[in-house]
């Protein structure tokens, strides 16, 4: 059977899901009131024609898509762009100079590599993130995803575990670098496997984000794979198992304001909204669990 390298495997419908830049929400124009003067008008376009440049996990497309149109309907005039792709893709990005307001991760790692206030994990002496703004803002779930009719039934993580060890399936997991992927080998681990065993490894593809290993399966080109819930769900693909904490630990989406943002008080405003009942709305209806509703 073909290894697949797991730096290489690229889709269409990855590439599309992970461009940089991606729109995220709309641009809200001012409605027109007869009674407003043209230079008060005026002033309002130039206070509010403001540009937000949002870092997002790629498992957060459609949501946050959904929760920028909201945010920019309350906002007229302002713009939100999104880049999604993997977390630790993005860190490196903010590391390297680009332009970001919010960063929100897909897990605490990444994170913690960019705020010099981490009580763990800020190993490069980086200091790119405002700690005061920063929040755990949700929650997601592991699991167990399988294409349309699941047809090497695979039905659980122990199946899961048994037929790869066995060399019955081949499975799509997250690159080790990116969080989907490091979850996944805490599951690896989890049941004694090793997944550069030259038995196991061939039997093994890989992806650079969770979109990437959702395509695999939505394509049936691997038996299963482990994804976010979210994304099983907006995929319309059946998951079979969720994993426990005691597999995986817990899947945290802290999110904070960068410490060079060129729009500090809009970015902090916004974080803000995400944190309100309309934006959990939209995070919840694709089976996120918010954490800090105000």
């Amino acid at each position: 059977m073909l290894e697949m390298n797991r730096r290489t495997f690229l889709t269409a419908g990855a590439v599309a899901a992970t461009g940089v830049l991606a729109g995220c929400g709309n641009t809200g124009t001012a409605s027109e009131d007869k009674g407003v003067t043209e230079a008060t008008a005026t002033d309002a376009d130039k206070t509010s024609d403001k540009k937000l440049i949002v870092f997002a996990a790629a498992s957060m497309t459609e949501s946050l898509d959904k929760a920028g149109q909201k945010f920019t309907e309350d906002n007229p005039g302002v713009e939100i762009s999104c880049n999604f792709d993997s977390s630790g893709t993005l860190k490196t990005q903010i590391q390297e100079g680009a332009q970001c307001d919010v960063f929100i991760s897909a897990g605490q790692k990444q994170m913690n590599q960019l705020d010099a206030q981490a009580k763990s994990g800020n190993d490069e002496g980086l200091d790119l993130i405002d700690h005061d703004t920063r929040v755990d803002l949700l929650e997601n779930k592991v699991v167990l995803a399988v294409p349309e009719g699941n047809p090497e039934a695979v039905n659980s993580f122990d199946d899961f575990a048994t037929k790869l060890k066995a060399g019955e399936i081949l499975v799509a997991l997250g690159n080790s670098d990116v969080p989907v992927g490091q979850y996944s080998d805490k599951i690896l681990a989890y049941y004694d496997i090793d997944p550069e065993a030259k038995d196991i490894k061939s039997h093994i593809t890989y992806g650079s984000n969770v979109k990437e290993v959702t395509t695999q399966v939505e394509q049936a080109t691997v038996a299963c794979g482990i994804i976010y819930a979210t994304d099983a769900f907006s995929a319309g693909l059946e998951h079979v198992a969720e994993a426990t904490e005691e597999m995986c630990g817990k899947v945290v989406y802290p999110a904070a304001v960068t410490k060079n943002a060129p729009e500090p008080e809009l970015a902090t405003t916004y974080l803000d909204f995400l944190k309100t009942a309309p934006a959990s709305e939209c995070f919840e209806a694709v089976g996120f669990t918010p954490l800090s509703e105000s």
